[in-house]
């Protein structure tokens, strides 16, 4: 029997959830704050952990970090209010499996775990002390290792935009792809870095070898330096066996490092001495492990940036930056949307054995419209709980998230509309259309000043507090109240 760690600190909703996991076979615990639940999970680990994302005294970061210090491979779901969907995507780039949106749906809440808990297959092998020093290409392990970098775009035969940003992606990866050149994608989280990854490696001459992947988030010293090279036993606390590295893993095919500006300074250092000398040393070991291995890095930050911030070694970026691409985000490629809805739409049939057939009109207008912030990733969860409460053959506007169905022109939408029309003013005509009130106008003119004195201070918060005349603490507020990206930073 599975066993599941839920914390949460509304003791209603964790009861309910308790008593409803139950009644379909796990084995579930209860924390009622972020430090019971770490405790918990530290004296007797469990096989999946449901967090909520805001609680009293930690938030599901803090949470996620000390869970993964103890279990790196345990399946961690957020569980949050569609109000902090942008915050869940961040933290899933952290290492998080998935989010969940309250009010949480029984049948969507049972269906992740079972998807978390079939994910889980062992990366990085842990052998014994008779087992070879390096896994050999054809043994079992390296192929369940293998196996075990495909992610789900991979597995639902991921297809391309139309637009031409997305075709002229594709000129880039066809180009780049038969190379051993290093490459670096750039692009926000869940605009699909990992499958353009993959897809590199799959036109490539390494196509029959290892992908592996790593997401470099939020690691500590020690856990990176083990992921990345391994470790033999007894070399620090807990090293109980001897781990493979994803390196010795990757050997012959391609490594990919997800958000590789957040690998702490001092393993960078190890890792640029692998990068020149195409060899590898355990933490704990003596002997130098050849590799030949592809390397792909992505990040969300301009690299460039972060070793002028002192933040990213600059020699180890010049090794990574042989060719680079950048995947734009989804608000920027609005002849793609409605493609990507549709193939989301009969992935989420098939996982949920329905047969809803199309989107309204309605619906359609406001997918166009609405920023995705979340990528890609955010537009399949909002699908697939969208087709499981539509009970006709069409998803209609009232199965959408609030913040999607009742989008307007005096949040996040401001921007995006008066990109569509260049930039001009609407006519009153269109005005007298869409009802304005005072409010509505006073709130769209904020909007609008906030976003232009950011821009203009290069997203510094505490200039852009001076020129507006209020303290840091009242722009940050405004800032979340209109949902704007956070991650402004200076």
């Amino acid at each position: 029997m599975k066993k599941l760690l839920i914390i949460e600190d509304d003791m209603d909703m964790s009861q309910l959830l308790k008593r409803f996991l139950t009644k379909n076979g796990y084995e579930v615990d209860l924390a009622i704050n972020g430090a019971k639940g770490i405790a918990a999970f530290t004296a007797n680990p469990a096989d999946l952990v449901l967090c909520d994302y805001r609680l009293g005294d930690m938030d599901g970061v803090e949470v996620l970090k000390k869970v993964k210090d103890v279990e790196p491979g345990v399946p961690f779901i957020i569980m949050t209010g569609y109000s902090d969907i942008r915050t869940a995507v961040n933290v899933m780039k952290m290492g998080a499996f998935d989010y969940l949106a309250k009010p949480l749906l029984p049948d969507e809440t049972l269906q992740l775990i079972k998807r978390a808990l079939n994910s889980q297959q062992p990366l990085a092998n842990i052998v014994d002390d008779k087992s070879p020093s390096v896994v050999s290409e054809s043994s079992p392990e390296y192929s369940q290792a293998a196996a075990a970098s495909r992610n789900y775009a991979g597995k639902n035969n991921y297809v391309f935009g139309k637009s031409h940003q997305s075709k002229e992606l594709i000129r880039q990866i066809e180009l780049v792809a038969p190379t051993n050149y290093s490459v670096i994608i750039y692009g926000e989280s869940g605009a699909g870095k990992e499958v353009i990854a993959q897809t590199i490696h799959k036109k490539s001459k390494r196509a029959k070898q290892p992908f592996i992947a790593m997401d470099c988030g939020a690691m500590s010293k020690e856990l990176a330096g083990s992921e990345l090279f391994g470790h033999e036993k007894g070399s620090f606390t807990g090293a109980l066996g001897t781990k493979i590295g994803h390196f010795e893993l990757a050997n012959g095919g391609t490594i990919f490092l997800d958000e590789i500006a957040n690998l702490p300074y001092d393993v960078q250092s190890s890792l640029l001495r692998v990068v020149q000398e195409r060899k590898v040393k355990r933490i704990g070991g003596t002997k130098e492990i050849p590799i030949d291995v592809r390397i792909i890095v992505a990040s969300n930050e301009n690299l460039s940036d972060a070793y002028k911030k002192g933040r990213f070694r600059e020699d180890l970026y010049h090794r990574f930056n042989e060719f680079h691409l950048t995947v734009a985000p989804l608000r920027e490629r609005k002849d793609d949307i409605l493609m990507y809805a549709n193939f989301f739409l009969n992935i989420a049939n098939q996982e949920l054995e329905k047969n809803v057939e199309s989107y309204s009109p309605e619906v359609e207008e406001l997918f166009v419209k609405y920023p995705w912030y979340g990528n890609l990733r955010e537009m399949k969860n909002v699908i697939r709980r969208a087709v499981l409460l539509t009970e006709g053959p069409v998803v209609e506007a009232k199965s959408l998230p609030f913040e999607i169905s009742n989008f307007t022109r005096t949040t996040m939408g401001i921007l995006d509309d008066r990109a569509d029309s260049g930039g001009s003013q609407q006519s009153s005509d269109e005005i007298k259309d869409e009802k304005p009130d005072l409010k509505s106008a006073a709130l769209g003119a904020e909007y609008d000043l906030i976003i232009k004195v950011l821009k203009d201070v290069n997203f510094n918060k505490s200039k852009a507090a001076q020129i507006l005349n209020i303290d840091r603490k009242t722009l940050y507020n405004k800032m979340k109240a209109y949902n704007m990206e956070e991650k402004f930073s200076e």
